[in-house]
């Protein structure tokens, strides 16, 4: 049905999309003190060593207009171990295996990897599954509390990041939001669900082979 009514060139950008978008993903979970933005992403950072959550993601365009929107799961192992699984509305699969990171794209048949110390760096993924070093990449400043939630503005120190600004929003259940502002000034809006702190989660979630037959492209 998607096929139908996007274009071939259409599709291919909602999946870039998708891609630049992998590193926001890697996060959330349960931190239930009352504390402001700063220190509630510290106890996150410090408690959160694994998670599982399902996410919804929706992407704006300069003017306000939404291009596109996904569902998936998302399950990280700090440090650097990540997966990050689109569902809806066609799949996509992203993990980091701690050294390496591997976009699965079954539609294509195309493998993309990636050394991922170059793909985390000062990305939102840094700040997730990521060491604990948070503000040797980002600047942290308090966004103070709306509606009940406690919000964070962090800015990455690398003028190179795809991402020119970063919100985190905590509400009582812990971290439920995040929103990101890229370059071409394209809004990126997670919202978190059924996120589970620390679950037991079997080591081979971050490993990726190739499928028989996919064109590998990259390192």
């Amino acid at each position: 049905m998607i096929g139908a009514l996007l274009s071939h060139g259409q599709l291919l950008q909602s999946k870039f999309m998708l891609r630049n978008v992998f590193t926001i993903v890697v996060l959330f979970i349960a931190v239930s003190a009352k504390a402001g933005g700063i220190d509630r992403l510290r106890e996150f950072v410090d408690g959160a060593k694994t998670l599982r959550a399902q996410f919804n993601q929706t992407v704006l365009d300069r003017a306000g207009k939404v291009t596109s929107e996904s569902t998936g799961t998302m399950q990280f192992s700090r440090p650097g171990k990540f997966r990050w699984e689109y569902t809806k509305p066609f799949p996509q699969l992203i993990v980091g295996d701690g050294k390496k990171l591997w976009i699965w794209d079954s539609d294509l048949e195309q493998v993309t990897v990636k050394k991922l110390s170059e793909s985390l760096g000062s990305s939102p993924a840094a700040l997730l599954a990521g060491n604990n070093e948070i503000e040797r990449s980002f600047t942290l400043i308090d966004g103070g509390n709306k509606d009940g939630i406690d919000w964070l503005n962090a800015q990455p120190k690398d003028k190179d990041t795809t991402f020119e600004s970063i919100r985190m929003g905590f509400g009582e259940a812990g971290l439920q939001s995040m929103e990101l502002v890229d370059s071409f000034g394209q809004k990126t809006i997670i919202r978190f669900a059924k996120v589970e702190k620390n679950p037991k989660l079997a080591a081979e979630l971050f490993k990726f082979i190739p499928p028989k037959g996919a064109d590998v492209v990259g390192d």
